[in-house]
């Protein structure tokens, strides 16, 4: 899981934001307060010194104003402050800003002017401490919304741990929140898994167990009409029955050995570049009246490797490419190659049905259904896909170039010297 799609960079970039756009919409009032507070207090105060000053100029009586507060009227007015249109307004002459009240009365143009006002310090403490406020706020959420990623979401990697370590029991079973609710949910689905697993495997183990007395049957009774020699009667149809009955038998043993957890590390090593050099030997009968050439290519080093599996499975895995690649190549070449650690089965044959090479790719079931192609269909894929999945490797498919296919078998690094 990368950094950009964890949960818990969710909840803190969704805190951030929350928290930038509650701090934007009251910065806004705040501006749109102190400005209108600004305008209320100048211009009142202004407007009370004209109301004040006004009638007691024309009396001739003494105006005398606070510091930084002045009247003027007609020629007092300074020559900067003159024709300016009525009403409060600002204005900075000779670098001192001013808020200046323009009027007119029956005796001519007058001029209120506040020469030092303490709002705009006043202004800019409030903007300062605005502006830490908020800086705060933001950090202060950035930092809850971590802590809260971190209650919220340790309890998930908890239980993700349980489920990858596949313990029996998972953790927050206990809470009755929605935690617990998730928890309970994944404990008894993994409960119906495991019970459905373990019946598929008694099943599995039972029917391979029952079905091995028969083929023993099959097979002996195949071997006496064999031992009266090539030559008699029916030794050819004993022959095909024998093997038939045989890789049934390999069938069996395969599949009581998926029936079985897998435990890689206690098998011996198996020599795949022996496995494969075998096989195709062993399939030279099914190519022999055709004209299809079953060869085996060691690789450019004619150098193999090893992987510690149970035998039995990796021939069959192998053995089931190259027999269904042989089956559905009616001329040509079928070729085993080795690679750095993959085997490869290549043929010329008419290709993958469209539906295998469907259920192939997208990881369902092999469809059991006839049809023609290159690595044939049924029981054959779907084994090999079954011991891929169970040896820890990989099965993909190419097309070969001029027609036909090419199945890989690429096993891991784990498990070999």
């Amino acid at each position: 899981m990368t950094v950009s799609n964890s949960l818990r960079r969710h909840i803190v970039v969704a805190y951030t934001l929350y928290s930038f756009g509650f701090v934007l919409f009251f910065a806004l009032i705040a501006a749109f307060a102190v400005e209108g507070i600004e305008k209320h207090l100048v211009d009142n105060r202004l407007r009370e010194v004209a109301a004040w000053a006004a009638p007691r100029q024309a009396g001739n009586l003494p105006v005398e104003m606070p510091a930084g507060l002045s009247f003027h009227r007609d020629a007092d007015i300074p020559l900067s402050l003159r024709g300016l249109p009525p009403g409060v307004q600002e204005k900075t002459v000779d670098g001192v800003g001013l808020h200046i009240l323009a009027g007119h009365d029956a005796m001519g143009d007058y001029v209120a002017v506040d020469h030092e006002s303490d709002y705009e310090k006043v202004e800019l403490v409030v903007y300062s401490v605005f502006a830490i406020g908020f800086l705060g706020f933001l950090l202060f959420s950035y930092f809850l919304g971590g802590y809260v990623a971190r209650r919220l979401v340790a309890p998930i990697m908890d239980m993700a741990e349980a489920v990858r370590a596949d313990s029996p029991n998972l953790p927050l079973q206990e809470r009755e929140d929605e935690l617990g609710v998730l928890a309970r949910a994944f404990a008894a689905h993994t409960a119906q898994l495991r019970d459905v697993l373990e019946r598929e495997r008694f099943f599995t183990g039972d029917v391979s167990h029952e079905l091995r007395s028969p083929l023993t049957v099959i097979m002996g009774a195949a071997e006496v009409i064999m031992a009266h020699g090539e030559g008699s009667a029916g030794y050819a149809q004993a022959a095909r029955i024998y093997r038939a009955a045989q890789e049934a038998a390999e069938c069996v043993t395969v599949l009581l050995l998926l029936a079985r957890a897998p435990q890689l590390d206690e098998q011996a090593q198996v020599d795949i570049g022996q496995v494969a050099r075998g096989e195709t030997e062993r399939y030279q009968h099914l190519v022999a009246a055709r004209p299809v050439q079953l060869l085996f290519d060691a690789g450019a080093d004619g150098a193999s490797f090893a992987v510690r599996a149970p035998r039995e499975l990796c021939i069959s895995a192998i053995g089931n490419l190259v027999r269904n690649a042989c089956q559905y190549t009616d001329s040509g070449t079928v070729t085993v190659r080795m690679g750095p650690r993959c085997v490869s089965v290549e043929d010329t044959g008419p290709g993958l049905p469209a539906a295998v090479r469907a259920a192939l790719q997208g990881q369902g079931g092999i469809p059991a259904g006839g049809g023609s192609g290159s690595a044939g269909t049924g029981l054959g894929l779907a084994l090999v896909r079954r011991i891929c999945g169970y040896l820890g490797a990989s099965l993909a498919l190419e097309d070969r170039p001029g027609g036909g296919s090419i199945f890989i078998i690429r096993f891991a690094e784990v498990g070999a010297d």
